[in-house]
């Protein structure tokens, strides 16, 4: 049997899953940070800092009391790792073991790393990190390959740090101003850590549920989304847990198609629970509710695109524009640079969608947000520079 749901109820799904707007916790404030990382499985790390980073950004949205501080200590307490998600993220200690899948391939030669395999001076940085500890890469003596124009510059010790680091044999102990310190996974691990291979049935049991707790609903190709050789297994999965009834299929009316989609039976509860519709949250380009642009459009009527990587002159909102949830749906945009020396954020363009009823409650719920926004910023005021 397939369940259906309107287009309004699966977006409400969403953002429930997605604890967007937040609900307030109970506890310290690190605790707080701590069941983000858990509930939503992954937080992306980005370096791009005309704002707060992406990583802390998207913490803050769930934890207004988030300090980036949070990060080092949950490192340092050994509750919360750095690996690869889709992209570099943070994640919880408590999934190491569905790490080892990539890790375990790449080591084993079944799939390939973007670095040459290096394997004498590999075996040289193992040596060293095992006698002198944690060790960043300018510890490392090496010039910089040369690289073609867009390619990311890294000496060959660098190269082989990731390597080493990517195929499961260093972890980041740390890092300091934002560098990666390295150290044997053995040091960082947490004294009884599972280590044992999932099978690829577990992985995607793994996969599947993860995905569909933080995200309310989904699809193969989304859950397995960047996931290389993952999407044959999820989907064969899928059809397994519907079967059993561990997940039920969804319908959902998009525009004039209809689209089918998986949740967990239990998650459904939350279309009872009231949306916040009046509060606002200024998101991060690399939120997680955000970073399948596909699945964005699909279900939320947005075409987003982060401009950072296209032509000034061809920018339509500007370098890094910030999606705007209110009344749940994103109903907006917002390019801005926070201006430390003068604790002033510059919004240099603001531009609203189409779909906005009521500019004015949208314009007070803005300015009642900006208040937080600005105080995780460091500014003390805000400038508009332009409105489209």
């Amino acid at each position: 049997m397939t369940d259906s749901l309107s287009i309004q109820q699966a977006r409400k799904l969403v953002l429930h899953s997605q604890k967007l707007p937040l609900v307030k916790k109970s506890g310290t404030a690190i605790e707080a940070t701590h069941a983000a990382i858990e509930h939503l499985g992954y937080i992306q790390i980005d370096t791009i800092s005309v704002i707060q980073r992406a990583h802390h950004h998207t913490l803050w949205n769930r934890n207004p009391r988030y300090k980036p501080k949070h990060l080092d200590k949950l490192i340092a307490d050994k509750r919360v790792f750095e690996y690869w998600s889709h992209a570099a993220a943070y994640l919880p200690m408590r999934d190491y073991r569905f790490s080892l899948p990539r890790k375990l391939a790449l080591a084993r030669g079944e799939q390939s790393h973007w670095y040459k395999r290096d394997e004498k001076l590999m075996q040289s940085v193992m040596k060293r990190i095992e006698a002198e500890g944690p060790l960043m890469a300018r510890d490392f003596e090496g010039k910089v390959d040369k690289a073609k124009p867009g390619d990311w510059k890294s000496t060959p010790a660098k190269q082989a740090l990731d390597t080493l680091f990517i195929q499961g044999d260093l972890m980041i102990s740390s890092r300091m101003k934002f560098h990666k310190v390295y150290d044997l996974t053995e040091r960082v691990l947490p004294e009884g850590t599972n280590t044992t291979e999932p099978t690829p049935e577990e992985n995607s049991r793994f996969l599947i549920t993860q995905y569909l707790t933080a995200n309310g609903i989904g699809q193969a190709a989304e859950i397995a989304y960047l996931l290389k050789n993952t999407k044959p297994m999820v989907t064969a999965t899928l059809n397994e847990m519907e079967a059993s009834g561990e997940l039920l299929k969804i319908s959902i009316g998009i525009k004039r198609s209809v689209e089918t989609y998986y949740a967990l039976p239990k998650s459904l509860a939350l279309l009872n629970k009231p949306l916040a519709r009046s509060k606002l949250k200024i998101l991060s380009p690399f939120d997680n509710l955000l970073i399948q642009r596909k699945r964005m459009k699909a279900l939320f009527d947005f075409d987003y695109l982060i401009e950072c990587y296209v032509p000034a002159a061809k920018r339509k909102y500007g370098y890094f524009s910030l999606p705007i949830l209110w009344d749940g749906k994103l109903v907006a945009r917002m390019d801005c640079k926070a201006d430390k020396a003068k604790s002033k954020l510059d919004i240099h363009h603001l531009a609203l969608e189409r779909n906005i009823r009521n500019e004015e409650a949208f314009y007070e719920a803005l300015d009642k947000e900006l208040d937080g926004f600005l105080d995780f910023h460091g500014c003390i005021e805000f400038q508009i520079h332009r409105t489209s």
